[in-house]
């Protein structure tokens, strides 16, 4: 009966840990920083399940979801696809700002500052390529 103790004590601790965690920040981490939108319902509704089990979890889990914004659904307005971005590569594989520019002016109707200051860039591999069906041109 002693090695029980700690197994009931690891599955109780697992499951206020998933209790505790928001399912939208969890599922969708990259949707994070949306601030308005549709609901997504799968992740209310597993929120809701939380509250349906755990009260004070169920609630934080959907306070977090909305504070984080991972509630909402994706807007597929800002979408662009890796095809519709090759043009923007050159040779070398360096990516030509205004060539980017006029794509996503005409993609999504936003007259987005690639000059900013505050914009970070960060380089990318072949294997990134690989994992949307792309091969490298340089």
């Amino acid at each position: 009966m002693p090695a029980l103790k700690p197994l009931v004590a690891a599955v109780l601790s697992a499951a206020l840990v998933t209790q505790l965690s928001a399912c939208g920040t969890l599922f969708y981490p990259e949707r994070r920083g949306q601030i308005e939108g549709r609901i997504d319902p799968a992740i209310a509704i597993l929120d809701g399940i939380g509250i349906l089990f755990y009260v004070v979890p169920g609630l934080i889990a959907f306070a977090v979801d909305f504070a984080t914004g991972a509630i909402y659904l994706p807007d597929a307005r800002y979408s662009v696809s890796p095809e519709t971005l090759a043009p923007a590569l050159n040779a070398d594989g360096s990516v030509d700002e205004a060539k980017l520019q006029v794509i996503l002016q005409q993609a999504l109707e936003l007259n987005l500052p690639l000059n900013h200051p505050n914009l970070q860039q960060h380089s990318g591999n072949a294997e990134q390529l690989a994992a949307y069906g792309l091969a490298p041109a340089a």
